[in-house]
């Protein structure tokens, strides 16, 4: 049994023990270099591009490889870690779930386990002491406040509590599990893998090795960058502006912009009231491509048992309009 803490929440009026911490209390010296590597290694590709395109332009290789590397490696995420590891929003095909594993280390946020049992403990402390990157608990009032509270929600928490559930208090199904195991151990195989793919691609459009690197700045390195603060908005973002329009017992918010760069992501209120949702998007205007996806799937047969709040369950959790009596 890991060592764990307690703290106390509040659920429906009753005090519950819900889990702190796990198996250690701060991150580890290596997850914080590995972190340092991964938010700031990334940016500096945005400064060796416009070397590279200083009086040249563009190029659609580029873009293409951005683009296509930004969307394919999301999913793995998107659709990957949060829905199906972390919420079990439905049930997939081997080969799926081994996609969605290898894709979503491709973003470098770290191995699967690390990622969902650290996002798990964030739902079960939303906004609460323990809370791995809450922008509302401590650190203090007015604007000072708000302003540390946004950094250490978007990139700061890494630097203190990331990793810091790798346990099995938030994670025994992982741990159980074979494969998530065998792609974790791989981790840094394709950390190499989402660097090389752009590198081979350009140097095979371009015929050069500048061509290659050219690649790498922008399917790479760029790339990451972009879908990591994308990703990282979610937690600071979505916590502090948007619209509830759903109870939750915390400040999630739906956040249009974040939805939009992270394939529905952004309907964070609705995700916080419905977690175990496939689909974050509920209403008819809330763009969700992660859905449209995992409808796709679906449709393939190559998911099912896909969870979803109907009608009745929506409304009944719907923070009703001031003058919704009138």
């Amino acid at each position: 049994m890991d060592n764990v803490s307690v703290a106390e929440t509040m659920t429906d009026g009753a005090a519950t023990a819900v889990a702190v911490g796990t198996v250690r209390n701060r991150t580890s010296r290596i997850s914080q270099v590995v972190t340092l590597i991964a938010v700031i290694v990334p940016p500096l590709g945005l400064v060796s591009a416009m070397g590279l395109l200083w009086g040249v332009g563009f190029r659609w290789a580029d873009v293409g490889l951005f683009v296509g590397m930004y969307v394919l490696c999301a999913f793995g995420t998107t659709i990957g870690f949060h829905r199906y590891f972390t919420h079990k929003g439905f049930t997939a095909h081997p080969a799926v779930k081994v996609t969605l594993a290898i894709l979503g280390c491709m973003t470098m946020q770290g191995p699967v386990t690390q990622w969902v049992t650290d996002h798990r403990k964030h739902h079960a402390l939303s906004d609460q002491p323990g809370d791995p990157h809450s922008p509302h608990v401590g650190f203090g009032e007015g604007f000072a406040g708000a302003v540390r509270g946004f950094a250490h929600a978007h990139v700061g928490w890494m630097f203190s509590n990331l990793g810091m559930e790798q346990g099995r208090e938030y994670g025994r199904d992982l741990y159980e599990d074979r494969v998530v195991r065998t792609i974790d151990r791989l981790y840094l195989v394709w950390v190499i893998l989402t660097l090389g793919i752009p590198f081979a691609i350009g140097y095979a459009v371009g015929g050069t090795l500048g061509a290659g690197l050219e690649g790498l700045v922008w399917g790479g390195f760029i790339r990451i960058a972009a879908y990591q603060h994308a990703t990282f908005s979610v937690n600071s973002i979505c916590h502090m502006f948007g619209r509830k329009d759903y109870v939750s017992r915390d400040e999630a918010r739906n956040n249009w912009l974040v939805a939009l760069l992270v394939f529905g992501e952004g309907w964070h209120n609705n995700h916080h009231a419905f977690p175990a949702s496939a689909r974050h998007g509920l209403a008819r205007r809330e763009i969700d491509v992660s859905w449209w996806i995992i409808r796709g799937l679906e449709r393939l047969h190559l998911v099912w048992d896909v969870k979803v709040p109907n009608a009745a369950q929506r409304e009944r959790r719907r923070i009703q309009p001031v003058n919704a009596s009138s």
